[in-house]
């Protein structure tokens, strides 16, 4: 996790130059609370690295997203990523206000 932990440092600051970054976060080691009507662990464990990023719609994300793998920097900083097999799973979600 230090290798990625790194990465990601550099990769959060180039993200925030064309993104509207609110935070990332790495699981520190705490094991996780599964909690509700069907605690339930998933089979690869609880998510270990989160970014949330803030768009006004579905179709900015769609298209900022999708400029980003254009950007010569992101590009160069994706490549060093020390191992993309390492994501068993990735989530995707769209959030709204409460």
């Amino acid at each position: 996790m230090g290798e990625y932990r790194e990465w990601a440092a550099g990769a959060a600051e180039v993200l925030a130059k064309r993104l509207d970054v609110l935070g990332f976060w790495v699981d520190v080691g705490i094991p996780a609370r599964i909690m509700g009507s069907e605690p339930i662990d998933l089979p690869y464990g609880s998510a270990n690295v989160t970014w949330m990023i803030r768009w006004d719609s579905m179709e900015q994300r769609e298209a900022e997203w999708e400029a980003l793998w254009d950007d010569e920097e992101w590009s160069a900083k994706w490549e060093e990523h020390p191992g993309f097999e390492g994501y068993l799973k990735m989530s995707i979600r769209f959030l709204g206000p409460a």
